[in-house]
Protein backbone atom coordinates (compact mmCIF):
# COMPACT_ATOMS: atom_id res chain seq x y z
CA UNK A 1 0.00 0.00 0.00
CA UNK A 2 1.22 3.30 -1.14
CA UNK A 3 4.99 2.16 -2.76
CA UNK A 4 7.45 4.73 -2.05
CA UNK A 5 9.35 6.79 -4.94
CA UNK A 6 12.92 7.97 -3.57
CA UNK A 7 14.05 11.06 -5.54
CA UNK A 8 16.57 11.70 -3.19
CA UNK A 9 20.14 11.73 -3.37
CA UNK A 10 20.81 13.13 -7.22
CA UNK A 11 19.43 16.12 -9.43
CA UNK A 12 15.93 15.76 -10.41
CA UNK A 13 15.10 15.28 -13.73
CA UNK A 14 13.43 17.33 -15.96
CA UNK A 15 9.84 17.88 -15.92
CA UNK A 16 8.87 15.99 -18.74
CA UNK A 17 10.52 13.23 -17.30
CA UNK A 18 9.76 13.91 -13.62
CA UNK A 19 6.13 13.94 -14.83
CA UNK A 20 7.08 10.48 -16.51
CA UNK A 21 8.28 8.79 -13.12
CA UNK A 22 5.35 10.03 -10.65
CA UNK A 23 2.10 8.12 -10.08
CA UNK A 24 -0.93 8.52 -12.13
CA UNK A 25 -3.56 7.00 -13.53
CA UNK A 26 -4.10 5.83 -16.40
CA UNK A 27 -7.56 6.84 -18.43
CA UNK A 28 -7.85 5.22 -21.66
CA UNK A 29 -10.55 7.56 -23.15
CA UNK A 30 -9.89 5.84 -26.87
CA UNK A 31 -10.13 2.22 -25.78
CA UNK A 32 -13.81 2.90 -25.01
CA UNK A 33 -14.83 5.37 -27.91
CA UNK A 34 -16.02 2.42 -30.02
CA UNK A 35 -18.47 1.53 -27.49
CA UNK A 36 -19.80 5.39 -26.91
CA UNK A 37 -19.83 6.39 -30.50
CA UNK A 38 -22.22 3.58 -31.59
CA UNK A 39 -24.88 5.12 -28.22
CA UNK A 40 -24.40 8.62 -29.36
CA UNK A 41 -25.23 7.79 -32.40
CA UNK A 42 -28.73 5.70 -32.04
CA UNK A 43 -29.53 8.31 -29.59
CA UNK A 44 -29.00 11.29 -32.48
CA UNK A 45 -31.02 8.58 -34.89
CA UNK A 46 -33.69 7.48 -32.33
CA UNK A 47 -34.23 9.83 -29.37
CA UNK A 48 -36.20 9.27 -26.81
CA UNK A 49 -36.47 5.65 -27.89
CA UNK A 50 -32.94 5.24 -27.83
CA UNK A 51 -32.30 6.48 -24.24
CA UNK A 52 -35.17 4.52 -22.85
CA UNK A 53 -33.51 0.95 -24.32
CA UNK A 54 -29.99 2.23 -23.69
CA UNK A 55 -30.98 3.40 -20.15
CA UNK A 56 -32.99 -0.02 -19.63
CA UNK A 57 -29.87 -2.52 -20.17
CA UNK A 58 -27.23 -0.13 -18.71
CA UNK A 59 -28.64 0.49 -15.57
CA UNK A 60 -31.86 -1.74 -15.12
CA UNK A 61 -34.31 0.79 -15.02
CA UNK A 62 -37.49 1.15 -17.80
CA UNK A 63 -38.31 4.87 -18.17
CA UNK A 64 -41.13 5.61 -20.43
CA UNK A 65 -40.21 9.45 -19.84
CA UNK A 66 -37.47 10.46 -18.34
CA UNK A 67 -37.97 13.72 -17.72
CA UNK A 68 -37.81 13.67 -14.13
CA UNK A 69 -41.61 15.31 -12.91
CA UNK A 70 -41.58 18.46 -10.75
CA UNK A 71 -43.46 16.78 -7.96
CA UNK A 72 -40.45 14.58 -7.88
CA UNK A 73 -38.43 17.50 -7.24
CA UNK A 74 -40.54 19.33 -4.67
CA UNK A 75 -41.00 15.94 -2.90
CA UNK A 76 -36.88 15.00 -2.66
CA UNK A 77 -36.77 18.61 -1.09
CA UNK A 78 -39.47 17.97 1.58
CA UNK A 79 -38.11 14.55 2.27
CA UNK A 80 -34.53 15.72 3.10
CA UNK A 81 -33.01 15.36 6.16
CA UNK A 82 -32.92 18.57 7.36
CA UNK A 83 -29.14 18.40 8.74
CA UNK A 84 -28.24 17.50 4.38
CA UNK A 85 -30.54 20.59 4.02
CA UNK A 86 -29.10 22.49 5.68
CA UNK A 87 -25.69 22.07 4.67
CA UNK A 88 -26.81 22.37 1.51
CA UNK A 89 -27.55 25.61 2.23
CA UNK A 90 -24.44 26.77 3.76
CA UNK A 91 -22.81 25.25 0.98
CA UNK A 92 -24.68 27.25 -1.59
CA UNK A 93 -24.54 30.46 -0.10
CA UNK A 94 -20.50 30.03 0.02
CA UNK A 95 -20.18 28.65 -3.25
CA UNK A 96 -22.69 31.98 -4.44
CA UNK A 97 -20.17 34.06 -2.33
CA UNK A 98 -16.81 33.16 -3.41
CA UNK A 99 -18.33 32.96 -7.45
CA UNK A 100 -20.37 36.86 -7.57
CA UNK A 101 -16.80 37.96 -7.26
CA UNK A 102 -15.83 36.18 -10.62
CA UNK A 103 -18.59 38.15 -12.46
CA UNK A 104 -17.12 40.06 -15.35
CA UNK A 105 -18.19 43.52 -16.37
CA UNK A 106 -17.98 44.96 -20.02
CA UNK A 107 -14.70 47.01 -20.88
CA UNK A 108 -14.26 49.85 -23.65
CA UNK A 109 -10.81 50.64 -24.40
CA UNK A 110 -10.40 54.00 -26.50
CA UNK A 111 -7.38 53.11 -29.10
CA UNK A 112 -7.53 56.16 -30.61
CA UNK A 113 -9.97 59.27 -30.93
CA UNK A 114 -12.69 57.87 -32.97
CA UNK A 115 -11.92 53.96 -32.51
CA UNK A 116 -13.50 51.73 -29.78
CA UNK A 117 -12.86 47.89 -28.73
CA UNK A 118 -15.27 47.07 -26.55
CA UNK A 119 -15.17 43.24 -24.87
CA UNK A 120 -18.77 42.21 -24.31
CA UNK A 121 -19.16 39.32 -21.56
CA UNK A 122 -21.98 37.44 -22.83
CA UNK A 123 -23.01 34.07 -21.48
CA UNK A 124 -23.92 30.65 -22.99
CA UNK A 125 -27.61 30.57 -23.70
CA UNK A 126 -28.23 26.74 -22.49
CA UNK A 127 -26.21 24.16 -20.58
CA UNK A 128 -26.59 21.08 -19.40
CA UNK A 129 -25.14 19.56 -16.36
CA UNK A 130 -23.99 16.11 -15.63
CA UNK A 131 -23.98 14.73 -12.00
CA UNK A 132 -22.50 11.50 -11.11
CA UNK A 133 -24.51 8.80 -9.40
CA UNK A 134 -22.43 5.66 -9.91
CA UNK A 135 -20.22 5.05 -6.87
CA UNK A 136 -21.62 8.13 -4.97
CA UNK A 137 -24.44 10.28 -5.86
CA UNK A 138 -22.57 13.31 -5.87
CA UNK A 139 -25.60 16.21 -4.74
CA UNK A 140 -22.15 18.56 -4.16
CA UNK A 141 -21.96 18.52 -8.01
CA UNK A 142 -25.05 20.32 -8.36
CA UNK A 143 -24.04 22.75 -6.56
CA UNK A 144 -20.68 23.44 -8.11
CA UNK A 145 -22.02 23.50 -11.18
CA UNK A 146 -25.31 25.08 -10.79
CA UNK A 147 -24.35 28.22 -9.08
CA UNK A 148 -21.50 29.61 -11.35
CA UNK A 149 -24.00 29.04 -14.51
CA UNK A 150 -26.48 31.55 -12.98
CA UNK A 151 -24.18 33.59 -11.67
CA UNK A 152 -22.94 34.09 -15.46
CA UNK A 153 -26.35 35.05 -16.63
CA UNK A 154 -27.39 31.51 -18.42
CA UNK A 155 -30.86 31.49 -19.12
CA UNK A 156 -32.00 28.36 -19.27
CA UNK A 157 -30.22 25.36 -16.79
CA UNK A 158 -30.95 21.57 -17.74
CA UNK A 159 -29.37 18.69 -15.25
CA UNK A 160 -29.23 15.07 -15.89
CA UNK A 161 -28.19 12.55 -13.19
CA UNK A 162 -28.09 8.16 -13.61
CA UNK A 163 -31.43 6.60 -12.35
CA UNK A 164 -31.45 4.76 -9.76
CA UNK A 165 -33.30 1.25 -8.96
CA UNK A 166 -33.59 1.74 -5.17
CA UNK A 167 -35.65 5.30 -6.09
CA UNK A 168 -37.56 4.36 -8.85
CA UNK A 169 -35.64 5.06 -11.75
CA UNK A 170 -35.24 8.50 -10.40
CA UNK A 171 -32.09 10.35 -9.29
CA UNK A 172 -30.67 10.23 -6.02
CA UNK A 173 -33.33 12.25 -3.74
CA UNK A 174 -30.50 14.58 -2.39
CA UNK A 175 -29.44 15.58 -6.12
CA UNK A 176 -33.19 16.11 -6.67
CA UNK A 177 -33.66 18.41 -3.54
CA UNK A 178 -30.25 20.29 -4.72
CA UNK A 179 -31.81 21.01 -8.10
CA UNK A 180 -34.86 22.49 -6.02
CA UNK A 181 -32.98 24.72 -3.85
CA UNK A 182 -31.49 26.43 -6.90
CA UNK A 183 -34.77 26.82 -8.44
CA UNK A 184 -33.65 24.28 -11.05
CA UNK A 185 -36.70 22.81 -12.77
CA UNK A 186 -35.47 20.38 -15.82
CA UNK A 187 -33.76 17.45 -14.52
CA UNK A 188 -33.31 14.07 -16.60
CA UNK A 189 -32.87 10.59 -15.39
CA UNK A 190 -30.19 9.31 -18.03
CA UNK A 191 -26.64 8.69 -17.03
CA UNK A 192 -23.20 7.85 -18.90
CA UNK A 193 -22.71 8.45 -22.68
CA UNK A 194 -26.25 8.71 -23.57
CA UNK A 195 -26.94 11.69 -21.15
CA UNK A 196 -24.09 13.36 -23.16
CA UNK A 197 -25.69 12.67 -26.56
CA UNK A 198 -29.57 13.74 -24.91
CA UNK A 199 -27.79 16.87 -24.03
CA UNK A 200 -26.16 17.30 -27.80
CA UNK A 201 -28.18 16.09 -30.07
CA UNK A 202 -31.63 16.76 -28.00
CA UNK A 203 -33.80 13.50 -26.96
CA UNK A 204 -37.64 13.71 -25.68
CA UNK A 205 -38.76 16.95 -23.61
CA UNK A 206 -34.72 18.36 -23.80
CA UNK A 207 -33.82 20.36 -26.24
CA UNK A 208 -30.30 20.22 -27.51
CA UNK A 209 -27.52 22.46 -25.44
CA UNK A 210 -24.50 24.44 -25.99
CA UNK A 211 -22.01 23.84 -23.30
CA UNK A 212 -22.27 20.67 -20.89
CA UNK A 213 -20.29 20.91 -17.51
CA UNK A 214 -19.66 18.42 -14.62
CA UNK A 215 -17.65 15.28 -14.09
CA UNK A 216 -18.09 12.03 -15.03
CA UNK A 217 -16.74 8.64 -15.46
CA UNK A 218 -14.71 7.26 -18.40
CA UNK A 219 -17.93 6.40 -20.68
CA UNK A 220 -19.20 10.16 -20.08
CA UNK A 221 -15.72 11.60 -20.78
CA UNK A 222 -15.53 9.58 -24.14
CA UNK A 223 -18.76 11.02 -24.90
CA UNK A 224 -17.97 14.85 -24.28
CA UNK A 225 -14.89 14.40 -26.35
CA UNK A 226 -17.14 12.51 -29.32
CA UNK A 227 -19.57 15.48 -29.25
CA UNK A 228 -16.95 18.29 -28.87
CA UNK A 229 -17.44 21.12 -31.53
CA UNK A 230 -20.85 20.38 -31.63
CA UNK A 231 -21.17 21.46 -28.03
CA UNK A 232 -18.77 23.31 -25.46
CA UNK A 233 -17.38 20.79 -22.77
CA UNK A 234 -15.57 22.13 -19.61
CA UNK A 235 -12.67 19.10 -19.95
CA UNK A 236 -12.17 15.90 -19.89
CA UNK A 237 -11.89 14.55 -16.57
CA UNK A 238 -10.20 11.66 -15.26
CA UNK A 239 -10.18 10.38 -12.09
CA UNK A 240 -9.59 12.26 -8.89
CA UNK A 241 -6.50 12.55 -7.41
CA UNK A 242 -5.09 14.71 -4.26
CA UNK A 243 -1.35 15.34 -3.77
CA UNK A 244 0.09 16.53 -0.32
CA UNK A 245 3.35 18.55 0.03
CA UNK A 246 4.20 17.82 3.34
CA UNK A 247 7.14 18.38 5.80
CA UNK A 248 8.42 17.05 9.19
CA UNK A 249 5.89 19.80 10.86
CA UNK A 250 2.82 17.68 9.40
CA UNK A 251 0.27 15.70 11.60
CA UNK A 252 1.07 12.10 9.72
CA UNK A 253 -2.66 11.04 11.18
CA UNK A 254 -3.90 14.32 9.18
CA UNK A 255 -2.07 13.16 5.85
CA UNK A 256 -2.96 9.83 6.21
CA UNK A 257 -6.88 10.56 6.36
CA UNK A 258 -6.40 13.04 3.90
CA UNK A 259 -4.84 10.38 1.26
CA UNK A 260 -7.75 7.74 2.04
CA UNK A 261 -10.59 10.52 1.56
CA UNK A 262 -9.64 11.06 -1.99
CA UNK A 263 -9.18 7.09 -2.32
CA UNK A 264 -12.47 7.24 -1.20
CA UNK A 265 -14.31 8.61 -4.79
CA UNK A 266 -13.17 5.78 -6.67
CA UNK A 267 -10.55 2.70 -6.78
CA UNK A 268 -8.92 4.63 -10.12
CA UNK A 269 -8.35 7.73 -7.59
CA UNK A 270 -4.76 8.79 -6.76
CA UNK A 271 -3.31 9.73 -3.58
CA UNK A 272 -0.06 10.69 -3.26
CA UNK A 273 2.18 12.23 -0.85
CA UNK A 274 5.64 14.22 -1.18
CA UNK A 275 7.42 14.79 1.78
CA UNK A 276 10.91 15.60 2.47
CA UNK A 277 11.13 14.07 5.81
CA UNK A 278 11.41 9.66 5.60
CA UNK A 279 10.11 9.87 9.39
CA UNK A 280 6.42 11.78 8.45
CA UNK A 281 6.16 8.85 5.71
CA UNK A 282 6.84 5.90 8.10
CA UNK A 283 4.28 7.14 10.36
CA UNK A 284 1.96 7.79 7.20
CA UNK A 285 2.15 3.97 6.68
CA UNK A 286 1.67 2.82 9.91
CA UNK A 287 -1.37 4.53 10.28
CA UNK A 288 -2.99 4.17 6.75
CA UNK A 289 -4.22 0.37 7.87
CA UNK A 290 -5.95 1.20 10.61
CA UNK A 291 -7.86 3.96 9.70
CA UNK A 292 -9.14 2.35 6.06
CA UNK A 293 -10.53 -0.81 8.19
CA UNK A 294 -12.34 1.61 10.22
CA UNK A 295 -13.84 3.38 7.13
CA UNK A 296 -17.25 2.10 5.23
CA UNK A 297 -15.35 2.08 1.30
CA UNK A 298 -12.04 -0.40 2.81
CA UNK A 299 -12.22 -1.98 -0.35
CA UNK A 300 -12.35 0.65 -2.69
CA UNK A 301 -9.98 2.65 -0.52
CA UNK A 302 -7.66 -0.05 -0.35
CA UNK A 303 -7.51 -1.04 -4.21
CA UNK A 304 -6.46 2.66 -5.38
CA UNK A 305 -3.63 2.84 -1.89
CA UNK A 306 -2.61 -0.21 -3.99
CA UNK A 307 -2.58 1.07 -7.23
CA UNK A 308 0.43 2.35 -9.55
CA UNK A 309 -2.00 5.80 -9.20
CA UNK A 310 -1.31 6.19 -5.48
CA UNK A 311 2.38 6.30 -3.84
CA UNK A 312 5.13 8.28 -1.67
CA UNK A 313 7.65 10.44 -3.52
CA UNK A 314 10.55 11.06 -1.13
CA UNK A 315 12.55 14.53 -1.91
CA UNK A 316 15.63 16.14 -0.40
CA UNK A 317 13.85 19.52 0.59
CA UNK A 318 11.32 21.33 0.22
CA UNK A 319 12.38 22.80 -3.33
CA UNK A 320 12.19 19.89 -4.82
CA UNK A 321 8.80 18.91 -3.28
CA UNK A 322 7.55 22.22 -5.16
CA UNK A 323 9.38 21.10 -8.50
CA UNK A 324 7.65 17.59 -7.98
CA UNK A 325 3.86 18.81 -7.14
CA UNK A 326 4.62 20.98 -10.03
CA UNK A 327 5.24 18.34 -12.64
CA UNK A 328 2.28 16.61 -11.21
CA UNK A 329 -0.14 19.43 -11.54
CA UNK A 330 -2.32 17.88 -9.08
CA UNK A 331 -6.63 18.29 -8.96
CA UNK A 332 -6.10 19.07 -5.62
CA UNK A 333 -2.93 20.25 -3.78
CA UNK A 334 -2.69 20.05 -0.31
CA UNK A 335 0.13 22.27 1.69
CA UNK A 336 1.09 20.82 5.10
CA UNK A 337 4.48 22.42 6.10
CA UNK A 338 6.02 25.30 7.81
CA UNK A 339 4.83 28.14 6.40
CA UNK A 340 2.24 27.27 4.53
CA UNK A 341 0.66 30.05 2.28
CA UNK A 342 4.29 31.23 1.64
CA UNK A 343 4.78 27.65 0.07
CA UNK A 344 1.17 27.76 -1.18
CA UNK A 345 1.96 31.16 -3.37
CA UNK A 346 4.94 29.49 -5.02
CA UNK A 347 2.78 26.71 -6.50
CA UNK A 348 2.56 26.81 -10.24
CA UNK A 349 0.51 23.96 -11.15
CA UNK A 350 -2.50 22.72 -9.39
CA UNK A 351 -6.50 22.89 -9.81
CA UNK A 352 -7.28 24.11 -5.71
CA UNK A 353 -4.56 24.76 -3.06
CA UNK A 354 -5.48 23.89 0.11
CA UNK A 355 -3.18 25.51 2.46
CA UNK A 356 -2.19 24.49 6.16
CA UNK A 357 -3.22 21.93 8.43
CA UNK A 358 -7.19 23.14 8.95
CA UNK A 359 -7.89 23.24 5.03
CA UNK A 360 -8.72 19.66 4.01
CA UNK A 361 -9.39 18.73 0.52
CA UNK A 362 -12.81 17.44 2.38
CA UNK A 363 -13.87 21.25 2.92
CA UNK A 364 -13.35 22.36 -0.60
CA UNK A 365 -15.25 19.91 -1.78
CA UNK A 366 -18.44 20.97 -0.13
CA UNK A 367 -17.73 23.94 1.79
CA UNK A 368 -15.15 25.90 1.39
CA UNK A 369 -16.67 27.78 -1.18
CA UNK A 370 -14.08 27.22 -3.86
CA UNK A 371 -15.14 25.11 -6.94
CA UNK A 372 -14.68 21.16 -6.41
CA UNK A 373 -14.91 21.02 -10.47
CA UNK A 374 -10.73 20.96 -11.59
CA UNK A 375 -8.75 19.75 -14.08
CA UNK A 376 -6.96 16.15 -13.65
CA UNK A 377 -4.34 13.77 -14.87
CA UNK A 378 -1.77 17.41 -15.12
CA UNK A 379 -4.39 19.25 -17.16
CA UNK A 380 -3.96 22.16 -14.32
CA UNK A 381 -0.65 23.12 -16.29
CA UNK A 382 -3.00 24.66 -18.56
CA UNK A 383 -6.42 24.55 -17.69
CA UNK A 384 -8.59 26.10 -14.87
CA UNK A 385 -11.69 24.80 -12.64
CA UNK A 386 -15.03 25.74 -13.69
CA UNK A 387 -16.03 28.87 -12.67
CA UNK A 388 -18.60 31.81 -13.69
CA UNK A 389 -15.86 32.78 -16.63
CA UNK A 390 -16.58 28.83 -17.97
CA UNK A 391 -20.17 30.17 -19.12
CA UNK A 392 -19.15 33.46 -20.35
CA UNK A 393 -17.89 34.60 -23.78
CA UNK A 394 -16.01 37.54 -24.86
CA UNK A 395 -17.28 39.69 -27.86
CA UNK A 396 -14.99 42.29 -28.93
CA UNK A 397 -17.08 45.03 -30.77
CA UNK A 398 -14.89 46.87 -32.60
CA UNK A 399 -15.82 50.66 -33.52
CA UNK A 400 -14.30 52.96 -35.83
CA UNK A 401 -15.19 56.51 -37.45
CA UNK A 402 -14.16 57.50 -40.59
CA UNK A 403 -11.11 59.65 -39.36
CA UNK A 404 -9.84 56.59 -37.48
CA UNK A 405 -9.64 54.34 -40.26
CA UNK A 406 -8.26 56.66 -42.58
CA UNK A 407 -5.24 57.31 -39.83
CA UNK A 408 -4.09 53.28 -39.83
CA UNK A 409 -5.41 52.39 -43.35
CA UNK A 410 -1.76 52.59 -44.36
CA UNK A 411 -0.66 50.26 -41.91
CA UNK A 412 -3.15 47.78 -42.78
CA UNK A 413 -2.35 48.10 -46.81
CA UNK A 414 1.10 47.34 -45.82
CA UNK A 415 0.06 44.02 -43.56
CA UNK A 416 -2.60 42.86 -46.23
CA UNK A 417 0.72 43.43 -48.85
CA UNK A 418 2.66 41.63 -46.57
CA UNK A 419 0.40 38.73 -46.56
CA UNK A 420 -0.42 38.29 -50.60
CA UNK A 421 -4.28 39.39 -49.21
CA UNK A 422 -4.99 42.30 -51.91
CA UNK A 423 -8.90 42.44 -51.47
CA UNK A 424 -8.25 43.20 -47.63
CA UNK A 425 -6.70 46.17 -48.31
CA UNK A 426 -9.00 47.31 -50.91
CA UNK A 427 -12.19 47.02 -48.59
CA UNK A 428 -10.43 49.61 -46.87
CA UNK A 429 -9.19 51.71 -49.56
CA UNK A 430 -12.66 51.75 -50.96
CA UNK A 431 -14.18 53.36 -47.90
CA UNK A 432 -11.58 56.34 -48.36
CA UNK A 433 -12.59 59.63 -50.24
CA UNK A 434 -11.09 60.52 -53.52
Amino acid sequence: MLARIDLRGSALPGVRELSGLLPRAATDIDSVLATVRPLCEDVRVRGAQAVREITARLDGVDLEDFAVPQDAIDGALAGIDPAVRAALEEAIARVRRVHADQARTDVTTQVVRGGTVTERWVPVRRVGLYVPGGLAPLLSSVVMNVVPAQIAGVESIAVASPPQRDHGGLPDPGVLAACALLGITEVYAVGGAQAIAVFGYGAGSCEPVDMVTGPGNVYVTAAKRLLRGLIGIDSEAGPTEVAILADDTADPAHVAADLISQAEHDPLAGAVLVTSSEELADAVLALVPGQVAATKHSDRITTALDGSQSGIVLVDDLEAGLRVVDAYAAEHLEIQTRNPREVAMRVRNAGAVFVGAWSPVSLGDYCAGSNHVLPTGGCARHSSGLSVQSFLRGIHVVEYDEQALAEVAPHIDALAGAEDLPAHAAAVRVRQRA
